[in-house]
């Protein structure tokens, strides 16, 4: 049976895969990211109503954000794959912040129904590790992984 880390690195790898088939080129990054809460699965709503039912689930719990990491170099096929995980509480909500929250549309392409970076941070009570990996890359972890790549992020 796949856990939820090992599908999520699947997915990023599966991604970056595709795009790496159609260059000739360079280094391709592929990330996704899902919510994990008691076992389940929180990937993007399908609809207003299955946003507001996450967020009815998540509000006042703690739940993880885990997101998977590709880079492939295109030329050699070397490939690095990575899994992030971030602990997310969020603060109890009210039915009429879960409906105000809903209706700007924001979560409805997000995996558990908000977005950190925007509207959706007045939802979040604290996070427990990479702020980046919840906006969904992680950006020290790419830092790192990229590395691997003799691709120093942080030299002039």
């Amino acid at each position: 049976m796949t856990t939820p880390k090992e599908a999520i690195k699947t997915l990023a790898l599966r991604k970056a895969r595709d795009v790496a088939d159609r260059v000739k080129e360079g280094l391709v990054i592929a990330a996704d990211t899902m919510v994990l809460y008691r076992g389940e699965i929180f990937g993007k709503p399908k609809d207003l109503a299955e946003a507001k039912e996450m967020l009815r689930t998540l509000s006042g719990e703690v739940h993880e954000a885990i997101t998977g990491l590709a880079v492939i170099n295109v030329e050699n096929g070397k490939e690095a794959v990575e899994c992030i995980k971030t602990m997310v509480k969020m603060r109890t909500l009210t039915e009429e912040e879960i409906e105000g929250y809903v209706a700007t549309g924001e979560p409805l392409d997000k995996a558990g129904a908000y977005a950190i970076q925007g509207r959706g941070a007045a939802l979040i009570e604290r996070i427990d590790g990479c702020y980046y990996n919840v906006v969904g890359l992680p950006l020290s972890k790419l830092s790192e992984m990229l590395n691997k790549f003799e691709v120093n992020v942080l030299k002039p």
